[in-house]
């Protein structure tokens, strides 16, 4: 049985989690990503202790120096040790900033204000401690604007690896944002930056590229080709098509003229939707979109705009004898959205379409101002939930090294020796239990993103869903996946990221051949 568990901080901010009767509190506080203060986990230091408001539990046990029998009495516990009979309220002795309760807050100092355009401006921040912000190209940040309470969503237009970052912003009449950047802003002005958020990022670039930019939905898309010059190995083609309602709003133009020499196989038009332009190619990009860019359904689209672009985008490759197989989108909208915005906020919801070789899967995951969505050919095995958790795995990876302390490690460890516990060489001890035990382990390095949004693309995956369905019977799994969930635990310890990635693709592969073994025997015996 689950219970809720309000946990209620020193600066007034209150996060509720749930918890399982046979679930400490501390563990499943850690499992939604908040640090609440502990050292042992053991209940004898007596650092987590925490006040109960309301609320019935079981008390663990623990020594008498951690927690006295006159505390316990006035209703001091220990949440490491406790695990809960009704839903509780504790009081934690720790502010909200300080257990982490999601996505990192950075400042830094604007360093660039251009006009690009009557319609645009760009500008450049240089955070205050660089290393501390990763992103993946395609991400965005909730920048709070100067002089309000309030955060606008704008995607980096920088690449991850750049020393500074930077965005593009539409300028809007009345909009918030658009007043501060045009009549205040100024080099030298502080920003605070919330993030980074959102699920729509560059994968691993496996199959030909179709970037679709309208307007300063560019900025992502420059993110990803700068990403794209550091891939030495790239030796797909990458195609992008820029649309835009105005001749003005086509901006960066010379910056994109750069990537047809450091891309080995780059090109790029732009469209423009305004009936009196004179530009060469009117109209909007669903119409100058050709079988050479979508190869055949082999391509992986990637489409940032206005919401009336993405939907007829959508509309349009769904109609398509071919459709892609893999297509993400990312449409923004004028709301705002709350500095340190979390789980509570982003709301995941899946569907499907069609039937046969037409089917297909979507999940879009909505945040304030910001819906993100995914859509993947629909197949009869296991292989595309796999591959897609591999993906959002390697985003996970990127996201998360750079955050974890010894604690998050030992954490990781403990979750890897935990599903091997279920594995004896090639054989699979106890299904259900090394089912869920599994998802644990895989689900660990997205709730240290501090990305809400990619944790719900994950859960929603349903990758346990299909587990427990073709590993119920299943008894033989691929003989390296143990030594892999070490080995994984200790690369990321060892900040050895390209280890880390190349044993998760290895992993990916090998957790494919034992669904598909378990699909084979079944069939076999049926």
């Amino acid at each position: 049985m689950t219970h809720q568990i309000a946990l209620a901080f020193e600066d007034g901010i209150t996060r509720f989690i749930d918890c399982e009767e046979d679930q400490t509190v501390a563990d499943a506080a850690y499992k939604a990503r908040i640090n609440i203060p502990f050292d042992c986990r053991d209940g004898a230091c007596g650092t987590c202790k925490a006040f109960c408001e309301a609320g019935d539990y079981e008390d663990g046990e623990y020594i008498e120096d951690a927690l006295s029998d006159a505390e316990a009495a006035e209703g001091y516990c220990l949440p490491c040790q406790m695990t809960p009979l009704t839903d509780i309220v504790l009081q934690v002795a720790t502010t909200s900033e300080q257990a982490k309760t999601g996505a990192s807050t950075v400042t830094g100092t604007i360093t660039d204000i251009t006009r690009h355009s009557e319609s645009t401006v760009g500008f450049s921040v240089e955070l205050e401690d660089r290393s501390q912000l990763a992103y993946l190209p395609g991400q965005y940040m909730n920048i709070t604007v100067p002089g309000t309470d309030q955060t606008r969503s704008y995607s980096f237009s920088s690449g991850p690896s750049e020393d500074t970052v930077s965005f593009l912003v539409k300028l809007t009449r009345g909009g918030l944002m658009t007043g501060y950047l045009e009549e205040r802003a100024k080099v030298g002005d502080k920003l605070a930056m919330t993030g980074p958020m959102g699920s729509f990022f560059l994968r691993e670039p496996l199959n030909p590229i179709l970037l679709l930019a309208g307007g300063t939905g560019l900025a992502p898309v420059l993110s990803i080709l700068e990403k794209l010059t550091e891939d030495e190995l790239l030796d797909v083609p990458v195609r992008l098509i820029y649309g835009a309602t105005f001749d003005m709003d086509l901006v960066k133009l010379d910056v994109l003229d750069t990537f047809k020499d450091r891309l080995p196989d780059f090109d790029y038009f732009t469209v423009v939707s305004d009936p009196e332009s004179n530009h060469e190619r009117k109209g909007y990009v669903t119409q100058h979109m050709t079988d050479e860019h979508l190869h055949d359904g082999e391509a992986d689209v990637y489409l940032c705009g206005p919401p009336p672009m993405v939907e007829a985008v959508r509309v349009f490759l769904a109609d398509q004898p071919n459709p892609p197989e893999n297509f993400y989108y990312e449409k923004f909208s004028s709301a705002a959205a709350p500095a340190g915005a979390g789980a509570s906020e982003v709301e995941v919801t899946a569907t499907s379409t069609g039937e046969g070789d037409a089917a297909r899967d979507e999940v879009t995951v909505s945040a304030p101002g910001v819906v993100t969505g995914e859509v993947h050919s629909a197949k009869a095995d296991s292989t595309s939930q796999f591959e897609a958790r591999m993906a959002l795995e390697l985003g996970a990876l990127e996201l998360s090294l750079h955050r974890l302390k010894d604690i998050d490690l030992e954490e990781f460890r403990r979750l890897a020796v935990a599903v091997n516990e279920h594995i004896d060489g090639e054989k699979i001890v106890d299904s259900d239990a090394f089912t869920k035990s599994n998802n644990e382990f895989h689900e660990f390095l997205f709730t240290r993103t501090g990305n809400p949004a990619m944790l719900a693309a994950y859960r929603n995956l349903e990758v346990i869903e299909v587990m427990n369905r073709e590993l119920a019977d299943a008894k033989w799994i691929q003989g390296d996946i143990a030594d892999e969930h070490l080995a994984i635990v200790e690369a990321v310890a060892d900040r050895d990221k390209a280890r880390a990635a190349e044993l998760i693709r290895a992993h990916n592969t090998h957790a494919i051949d034992t669904m598909h073994r378990a699909i084979d025997d079944e069939a076999a015996t049926a």
